[in-house]
């Protein structure tokens, strides 16, 4: 457990330093005043059921990104292989690839010095169908330590637990059901998955690098779409991404070190918590996502990355080659602001540029994620500190709606009366279990309460 910020003021926080600096794979430090571009990538889609063909395509994406680096005069590097559910189900092929990767990695190490690291996701399978809970867990965790003894540096996950309720709850605007999903299910299936990822990790030297709410406080993200196309308020999307800082500290809890993974923009939240370094995404993800939050994400980031690219041609070589490029010039751009002095500077422009135009920016901002995480760390138990997180998000976006300063459409401040007042009603987590797993286990046939121990 956390028992107090790993940073005592917010204005402390800033791209490129954390209080817990990371050093792992081929000489690559972390967090320790410079800011690392992370690069992920796909296989071309055609490719993506062909075993042979995958493990070329990698190694020839691991080469062409590699090649770009060095022409660019990169001094660091962080990859990151998300794996498909193709690959995670074949741990011997995920090993294969993540195998030929290192060794790419290495040969370039060593001939061009360029400090390098892997970090491997492997999929959650659990959502599936035709396959049992646990048989799709056992999969997950022996894909792991393959990946692990292959030569991955960090492992994450994007966990899934719990977000078999959350989908038929948020388009239903059910805030029983997304409690239960954010505030009981997934903290309960997180813990056991992340004790069992972290002992993998130890065995194998590899960092345990944490998990992601992508599969909750993103698709709220992308559902709460832009300014006119919307399919839910966007008061409930920063809502949940608050709510997810609870549920995505649990890794840290259970053992994991970072660097966090980029698609948990409650990182912001986690580091201020934890003081570990993080991995953020934002503008350069647009290849893949469209959001509201493309600079803001960069001002506490030690990493800095981009979604999911495929691995098509451009003009200029191949898709991943020109992410990593742009990515590469934004983190020259924060990377001379540390060097002159100016980071503060800099960080608190990427902040004004997004933070008062949608309430998504607003949470955040590091000021307001660090009073977010303070308020996370204040309460014991993971359905306490959501609930309590639920209540100080909407109150600061409230006080800043008051104060003139944060936009927000009238149909937008009736939602966030009607969820303030919702919150101030919740029932106690006993309570709530009685009152909805009966009612969700007969309307979302996917939803068994036994996998979750209830």
């Amino acid at each position: 457990m956390f028992a107090k910020m790993a940073y005592e003021s917010p204005r402390e926080m800033v791209f490129g330093r954390a209080k817990k600096p990371l050093k792992y794979g081929l000489d690559l430090e972390v967090g320790n005043g410079e800011v690392v571009p992370e690069v992920k990538y796909w296989p071309y889609r055609e490719h993506e059921s062909d075993e042979s063909k995958l493990i070329k395509e990698y190694e020839d994406i691991t080469n062409k990104l590699l090649d770009r680096a060095v022409n660019l005069g990169m001094s660091s590097l962080q990859l990151e292989t998300e794996l498909s559910f193709f690959i995670t189900l074949r741990p011997k092929l995920a090993e294969a690839i993540v195998n030929r990767q290192r060794e790419i990695l290495e040969e370039y190490h060593n001939k061009y010095g360029i400090r390098l690291a892997l970090r491997v996701t492997p999929a959650d399978i659990r959502g599936l169908r035709g396959i049992d809970f646990d048989e799709a867990i056992n999969t997950i965790l022996e894909t792991t330590e393959a990946i692990c003894r292959a030569g991955a540096d960090v492992i994450s996950i994007e966990s899934i637990g719990g977000k078999e309720v959350f989908d038929y709850a948020i388009v239903r605007g059910d805030l029983n059901g997304i409690f239960l999903s954010l505030a009981i299910l997934a903290p309960r299936d997180m813990r056991q998955l992340w004790r069992e990822i972290v002992g993998i990790c130890r065995r194998h030297g590899a960092l345990p690098g944490g998990d992601t709410a992508c599969g909750f406080a993103n698709t709220a993200m992308i559902l709460a779409g832009g300014r006119v196309r919307k399919s839910i308020p966007h008061i409930m999307a920063a809502l949940i991404r608050a709510m997810s800082i609870s549920r995505s500290l649990i890794a840290y809890e259970e053992g994991a070190t970072g660097p966090g993974k980029d698609c948990a923009y409650e990182n912001v939240a986690i580091k201020a918590i934890t003081g570990y370094p993080m991995s953020l995404e934002g503008k350069t993800s647009a290849v893949a996502h469209s959001s509201l939050v493309g600079n803001i994400a960069a001002a506490v980031c030690d990493l800095w990355s981009n979604e999911q690219i495929e691995n098509i041609r451009v003009f200029s070589g191949t898709a991943p080659q020109a992410i990593l490029e742009i990515l590469y010039y934004d983190i020259k751009l924060m990377n001379t602001a540390l060097r002159k002095g100016e980071e503060f500077t800099l960080r608190d422009l990427l902040v004004e540029s997004d933070k008062f135009e949608d309430p998504q920016a607003f949470i955040l901002s590091p000021d307001i994620a660090w009073e977010l995480g303070a308020e996370v760390i204040r309460h014991s138990d993971v359905y306490g500190r959501t609930l309590a997180v639920a209540k100080k998000a909407l109150l600061l976006i409230d006080e800043a709606y008051r104060s003139k300063l944060l936009k927000l459409s009238s149909p937008e401040v009736r939602y966030l009366r009607r969820l303030l007042a919702s919150l101030n009603s919740m029932p106690e987590e006993d309570e709530l279990i009685d009152r909805t797993i009966s009612r969700y286990k007969s309307e979302i046939k996917e939803f068994i309460p036994s996998n979750y121990g209830l």
